[in-house]
């Protein structure tokens, strides 16, 4: 092999190793983190009260006594139902008998006038099924009442529920009931129908007042426009279920308004890090996917020390991207620390704070991200994902 033949080769095999050295792999990391309120509240002031009013106020047992005392009704008036039902009855033999009277007189008539006309003429009115025909009215079946059979309600068709049964379902993740810090009124109108169109729209207003150490900071009220229930119009629907299924998507409304408002929640998500292997050159980088992905599979917001010691360990691999941004030759493609290395590190920087809800320090990475991209040539798909995360950082 001659010279300029083995520079060539040891050429591409420099580029080769290159490339491999800074070969990116991912990984889907999920992980469990406490999500902040938008109103934080000291951790020792953290009790409400919840007062409820609303039009509601049915029990499980007024219900049952209802059935059974519309089943004691039926039973007492039984004798009646059959009195009744017997009398209806001769009603409609006499009506038959007068009906069968008309019809026969009626066949008598036409087929007098249908002898009185000509062979030819009866028999086209006959080809044409227009002839005289006797019709008699069917003749009426006596059904005889059944006695009452009780069965139990079905209680589905029912709002059974009241005003304290209101107050316990409302919830504030991270909070107790042992005091009134937080003072929650909720007013609830009766679900109303409106008809349009052939459907049925429904809106019920429900006032939410909040006070806060006994400073109101909320007064909104939900539901105050009518919305789509069903296309059918509102007499051909269950009303009470209708009405019981909305009750339930006004305290879901004002459960998910309470939690974003105050409440620490527990969020399940996932995040995509990206990593680089190479003996020698990357061990740092390697040292950094280790801390951030093992640490973020520990944390546990049940646990505030578990959860705390996971973020101090996944900080020292934050650290690690953070020193590697100082040491990126933007301008020289084949340096061990190139665009390449920053691109990985700046999506890990900005994905993993966006999803443990560090939005400030995402920006801050995105505007240095957006600084260096001219520096840079993101794939097809990498660009897509910069227009998704630029597009979560700057929503408000």
């Amino acid at each position: 092999m001659n010279f300029r033949r083995l520079l060539v080769s040891l050429t591409l095999l420099a580029t080769v190793i290159t490339v491999q050295s800074q070969s990116v792999s991912a990984e889907m990391v999920d992980f469990a983190v406490l999500k902040a309120p938008k109103t934080p509240i000291e951790a020792a002031s953290r009790q409400f009260k919840v007062t409820v009013t609303s039009p509601y106020s049915l029990k499980t047992e007024d219900v049952i006594a209802q059935s059974k005392l519309d089943f004691q009704n039926e039973l007492k008036n039984y004798d009646k139902t059959v009195a009744d039902s017997e009398a209806d009855f001769k009603v409609k033999q006499n009506d038959y008998t007068v009906e069968v009277a008309k019809a026969n007189e009626k066949f008598a008539l036409e087929s007098a006038e249908f002898k009185k006309l000509s062979m030819f003429e009866r028999l086209s009115m006959t080809d044409q099924g227009k002839n005289p025909k006797l019709v008699t009215p069917s003749k009426p079946v006596y059904y005889k009442p059944q006695p009452p059979v009780y069965r139990e309600p079905n209680l589905n068709d029912y709002i059974i529920v009241d005003n304290n049964v209101l107050a316990t379902q409302v919830k504030i993740d991270g909070f107790t009931r042992d005091g009134a810090y937080v003072d929650i009124s909720l007013d609830v109108q009766k679900l109303k129908f409106q008809d349009n169109a052939g459907q049925t729209f429904a809106n019920q207003p429900t006032k939410l007042v909040v006070k806060v150490g006994g400073v109101e900071k909320i007064n909104k009220t939900f539901f105050q426009d009518f919305a789509f229930i069903s296309s059918s119009p509102s007499n051909n629907i269950n009303k009470p279920l209708e009405e019981k299924n909305h009750l339930s998507k006004v305290m879901a409304a004002v459960n998910q308004f309470l939690n974003d408002n105050f409440g620490y929640q527990n969020m399940r998500g996932s995040v995509k890090i990206q990593s680089v292997k190479n003996k020698g050159k990357y061990d740092d980088l390697e040292k950094a996917d280790i801390y951030v992905t093992t640490n973020l599979k520990k944390m546990n917001p049940q646990n505030p020390q578990i959860n705390a010691s996971a973020m101090t360990n996944m900080q020292k691999g934050i650290d690690i991207w953070k020193e590697t941004l100082t040491k990126i030759d933007y301008k020289d493609k084949k340096a061990d620390f190139n665009n390449k290395i920053a691109e990985f590190v700046y999506f890990n920087l900005i994905r993993l704070n966006l999803a443990l809800g560090n939005k400030t320090e995402a920006e801050k990475y995105l505007n240095e991200f957006q600084e260096n991209q001219i520096y840079m040539k993101l794939s097809y798909d990498d660009e897509n994902e910069l227009k998704r995360i630029e597009a979560e950082v700057y929503k408000n």
